[in-house]
C-alpha cells in the first residue's frame, strides 16, 4: 500500500509532463506579408505572454491540453483573438497569423520618395507620409484641390498671394516656398511660372498616398529642396477594378464633379481620372471683391501601365488642365464695368506635361530605373493696363540605380532638367533658359539593429552660372542617422546643404501680379546657399489592450546665405542670412474607432539683413492644430478640428491678427456610395472682420498681405458613388 502511495503523484505527475504542449505562430503583415518582430501573444487563462523573436516566431510553451484564447497583438495593427485546441494535431506546426493594420492606427507604411521603397521606420531621413485612408477623407473635405491638405499639416503655412484670384503658395518650416518643391510620382511638375496655382489644380481624389520630408533633402532632388519638399504619389491599378465618382457642392457657389477608374489584366493595366470644378464669384464680406474667384476647370489624367514580365514593368502618363480664372470686383466680373469699377485679375492657364517611367530589375535586390516628364505651362496674367503672356516648357529625364541589400542599400543616378520661358512683348525681358546636369549617390547602412546611417552627395552644375562663387558648380553632401533606442523609442538627426538659383517666380512677384517687377540679371546674382539641420524623437507605444499613442518631438534649424530680396523692384541679393530655427510636436492617439491628433508649431524665422534684426513677415510663430475622428470601418466616420494660428509680421511693419478656425464632418457610407457634409472656418474668421484689405480707391486698390482667410463659413456635401470597389 505504501508503495501505491508513492507510485501515484509519480504517475500523476508523468501524465501531467506529458500533456504539456508547445504553441509556434510566425506573425505577419497581412497587406504587405513582412513579419511583425516584437509582436505579443498572451494567454488570458493561463496569464502567460511571448514575444515574437527577429524572425516573428512566437513561442509559447508548457502548454496543458484543452481550449485556450490565444490573443496576438502589435502596435498598429487589429487584433487576433483565437481559441486553439491542444494538443493539436500537429505539434510541430507553425502557424501563420495575419494582422490587418487598423484604421487610424500607425501602421507600417512604405515610401516611395527615397527611391528604396523601405519601410517608413527604418529610414534614416525623417519623412511623414499620409496614407490612402487620410486622403480619403480630405478629399470630401475639398474635393478640388490639395489647398487644406497641406494646410492642415504641421510645419506647413498655405500662404494666399492673391486677395481676389485665390492664388496660394506653401512654406515649410517658416521660409518662403521658393524654397520647396512640389512632386508628382517624384517629378518636378509644378515650378516656375506655374508654382502659385499648382496646389489650386491638383485633386486628392487621384493620389493614394502624400510624403513630406521638412529641411534639406537635395541629394536625390537637386537645388530648391532646402526647407523640404511634397511628393504626391498617385493612385496605381489594383488587381479589383475601381470605379468612383465624386459630387460635391459648396455654400460659397462651388460644384465639383470628379471621376476616377482603374483595371488591371495581366500585362497591361490603366488609371484615368477627370474633373470639372466650377465656382462662382464670392464674396462674404460685401466688400465688393471676390473672396473666391469665378473659375472654370477642366482636368484629364490618363495612364497605362505595362507589365511585359517579371523584370521589366512601366507606365505613362498624360497631365491635362485647362483653367480660367477671374477675380476682383464683382461688378467687374459680372460684365457691368464704368468708370469706377474696372479692376480685375484673371489667369487663363493651360498646363500639359507627359510622364515616363520604366523599370528594370536585375536580381531580387538591383533594379535600373528611367523616368522622365515634359511640361508645358501658358498662362495669360491680366490686370488693367498690363498682360503678362508667358510659356513655360521644362523637362526632367532621370537614370538611377538602386541595390537594396541586407545591410547597404545603394541609390545612384544622373538626371537633366531644362527650364525655359518665354513672355511675350512687352515682358520679355523677364524671359530665361535654364540647364542642369546633376549626379548623385547616396547609401544606407544598417550597422546594426539599433543604428543605421544614411549619407550622400549630389554635384550639380548649372548654365548659365550665377556670379561668384559657386559659379554654377555646387557639392551638396547629406547625412542622417537613426538610433533605435528600444521598441518604443526612436531617434533621428540630420542635416546637409542645399542651393537655389536665382529666379523671378516667387511669393512677392505674385503678389504685385509681376506688373512692376524688373527683369533678373542671373550673371550678376549669387545663387542663395543654405545649411539646414533636423533632430527628433519618436516614442510609439501600446496603453493597453485598445489605445496606440505616438509622440514625435522635432527641432529644426536651417540658414540661408545672401537670400533674394525684392528693392525698388528688382531682385538683389541681401547682405545677410536668413536664419529659421523651431520645433514641432505631433501627438496622435488612437483608441480603437477614436483618434486623437495634436500640433504645435513653433517657428522663429529672423532676418539678419541689417541692424537691427528683423523677423520674416507672413511667419506666424505659433500654431496649433487639433483633430478628432471616430470612423467605424466602411460604415460611419465624424470629425471635428480646430486651428490656431498666432499673430504674424506684416510686410507693412503692422501685425497681424491670430484667429481660431473650427470644422466639422459627418460622413455616412455604403458598399456603392457614400454622402457627406462637412463644415469649414465655423467660426466664421476673416480678415475682412478685422478691417480693410486694400487700400487706395476700388479702382486702382494697392491689398495688403493676406494672412487670414477671406471666405468665411463655407459648408460643402455630396456624394461618392464606387461602382466598382473592392
Amino acid at each position: 500500500m505504501k508503495k501505491f502511495f508513492i507510485l501515484m503523484p509519480c504517475m500523476l505527475l508523468s501524465h501531467w509532463i506529458m500533456a504539456q504542449n508547445i504553441f509556434k505562430a510566425k506573425v505577419i503583415n497581412d497587406q504587405t506579408k513582412a513579419i511583425l518582430k516584437g509582436a505579443t501573444a498572451v494567454i488570458p487563462d493561463l496569464k502567460i505572454s511571448a514575444s515574437a523573436d527577429t524572425s516573428g516566431l512566437i513561442t509559447i510553451p508548457n502548454i496543458p491540453n484543452g481550449k485556450f484564447e490565444i490573443e496576438i497583438t502589435y502596435v498598429g495593427f487589429a487584433k487576433s483573438e483565437k481559441v486553439y485546441s491542444f494538443p493539436q494535431t500537429n505539434p510541430n506546426q507553425v502557424i501563420e497569423i495575419s494582422l490587418d493594420s487598423s484604421t487610424g492606427e500607425l501602421a507600417e507604411v512604405t515610401v516611395q520618395t527615397t527611391r528604396t521603397n523601405q519601410n517608413l521606420q527604418d529610414i534614416p531621413t525623417r519623412i511623414e507620409a499620409l496614407p490612402l485612408e487620410e486622403l480619403d477623407e480630405k478629399s470630401t473635405m475639398r474635393p478640388g484641390d490639395i489647398k487644406m491638405l497641406l494646410g492642415e499639416t504641421t510645419g506647413i503655412h498655405v500662404q494666399q498671394t492673391s486677395a481676389v484670384s485665390g492664388s496660394a503658395s506653401f512654406r515649410i518650416q517658416g521660409l518662403d516656398s521658393r524654397y520647396t518643391q512640389l512632386l508628382q510620382d517624384g517629378m518636378p511638375l509644378y515650378a516656375g511660372f506655374s508654382g502659385s496655382l499648382s496646389l489650386l489644380q491638383v485633386s486628392p481624389l487621384d493620389l493614394r498616398q502624400v510624403e513630406f520630408l521638412k529641411g534639406s533633402n537635395s541629394t536625390l532632388y537637386g537645388g530648391g529642396a532646402i526647407a523640404g519638399l511634397v511628393n504626391l504619389i498617385s493612385k496605381v491599378p489594383e488587381k479589383e477594378p475601381e470605379l468612383t465618382f465624386l459630387l460635391n457642392q459648396t455654400t460659397a457657389k462651388g460644384t465639383d464633379a470628379s471621376g476616377y477608374y482603374s483595371q488591371k489584366w495581366e500585362h497591361i493595366g490603366t488609371t484615368i481620372f477627370g474633373s470639372y470644378n466650377y465656382n462662382g464669384a464670392y464674396d462674404p464680406s460685401g466688400n465688393g471683391f471676390s473672396a473666391i474667384p469665378q473659375t472654370n476647370r477642366f482636368t484629364i489624367n490618363p495612364k497605362v501601365f505595362l507589365y511585359m514580365d517579371d523584370r521589366n514593368s512601366g507606365w505613362f502618363g498624360v497631365n491635362t488642365t485647362y483653367e480660367n480664372r477671374l477675380g476682383g470686383d464683382m461688378q467687374v466680373i459680372a460684365g457691368k464695368t464704368d468708370s469706377t469699377h474696372q479692376y480685375f485679375e484673371r489667369n487663363k492657364t493651360f498646363r500639359f506635361s507627359t510622364q515616363l517611367s520604366f523599370t528594370h530589375k536585375i536580381d531580387e535586390e538591383s533594379k535600373i530605373n528611367f523616368k522622365n516628364t515634359i511640361g508645358y505651362f501658358d498662362r495669360q496674367l491680366d490686370e488693367p493696363g498690363f498682360d503678362l503672356k508667358g510659356k513655360q516648357l521644362s523637362s526632367f529625364s532621370e537614370l538611377n540605380y538602386v541595390r537594396n541589400g541586407e545591410k547597404a542599400s545603394w541609390v545612384a543616378g544622373v538626371n537633366l532638367i531644362t527650364d525655359h520661358f518665354t513672355a511675350q512683348p512687352p515682358q520679355n525681358a523677364l524671359s530665361y533658359d535654364q540647364t542642369t546636369i546633376g549626379a548623385f549617390i547616396q547609401n544606407t547602412w544598417k550597422a546594426n539593429n539599433w543604428f543605421s546611417l544614411e549619407s550622400g552627395i549630389r554635384v550639380d552644375d548649372n548654365t548659365p552660372a550665377p556670379s561668384k562663387p559657386s559659379s554654377g558648380l555646387f557639392i551638396l553632401p547629406r547625412v542622417n542617422a537613426l538610433f533605435k533606442i528600444n521598441d518604443q523609442l526612436t531617434s533621428r538627426i540630420g542635416g546637409g546643404l542645399g542651393y537655389k538659383m536665382p529666379t523671378l517666380f516667387n511669393d512677392e512677384s505674385e503678389q504685385d501680379g509681376y506688373q512692376h517687377i524688373q527683369p533678373l540679371n542671373i550673371g550678376n546674382t549669387q545663387a542663395e546657399q543654405s545649411y539646414g539641420l533636423n533632430g527628433d524623437l519618436n516614442y510609439r507605444s501600446a496603453l493597453g489592450d485598445e489605445a496606440v499613442i505616438n509622440v514625435n518631438q522635432l527641432f529644426f534649424s536651417t540658414r540661408v546665405d545672401h537670400p533674394l530680396i525684392l528693392q525698388n523692384n528688382s531682385f538683389i541679393n541681401a547682405p545677410g542670412h536668413l536664419l529659421s530655427q523651431g520645433a514641432e510636436t505631433n501627438v496622435k492617439l488612437v483608441m480603437d474607432e477614436l483618434v486623437f491628433y495634436l500640433g504645435y508649431t513653433y517657428t522663429n524665422t529672423k532676418q539678419y539683413f541689417n541692424d537691427p534684426t528683423t523677423a520674416q513677415p507672413l511667419t506666424p510663430k505659433k500654431q496649433f492644430s487639433f483633430d478628432s475622428t471616430y470612423e467605424i470601418e466602411g460604415s460611419f466616420r465624424f470629425g471635428a478640428e480646430s486651428f490656431y494660428t498666432g499673430p504674424q509680421l506684416l510686410s507693412d511693419g503692422t501685425t497681424g491678427k491670430g484667429y481660431i478656425t473650427f470644422g466639422l464632418l459627418v460622413q455616412k457610407m455604403w458598399k456603392h456610395f457614400d454622402i457627406f457634409i462637412n463644415g469649414e472656418n465655423l467660426t466664421d474668421q476673416r480678415q475682412t472682420k478685422w478691417g480693410s484689405i486694400y487700400t487706395g480707391s476700388i479702382t486702382n486698390p494697392d491689398f495688403k498681405d493676406i494672412y487670414a482667410p477671406l471666405d468665411g463659413v463655407v459648408v460643402n456635401a455630396g456624394i461618392r458613388i464606387k461602382l466598382l470597389n473592392k
